[in-house]
């Protein structure tokens, strides 16, 4: 298995992804269509 090179976020990006959660959006899907691991969801 090959490592990933790290990502970083931009605060946008993060605010986005906060927002589709609160909005009901599942949070297997976000991971699946931002491609993020569940710890970086997490975080």
């Amino acid at each position: 298995m090959t490592r990933r090179a790290r990502r970083s976020f931009t605060k946008e990006f993060k605010e986005q992804i906060v927002q589709l959660h609160a909005s009901g959006k599942p949070r297997a899907e976000i991971i699946k269509e931002y491609e993020l691991t569940p710890s970086a969801f997490d975080k």
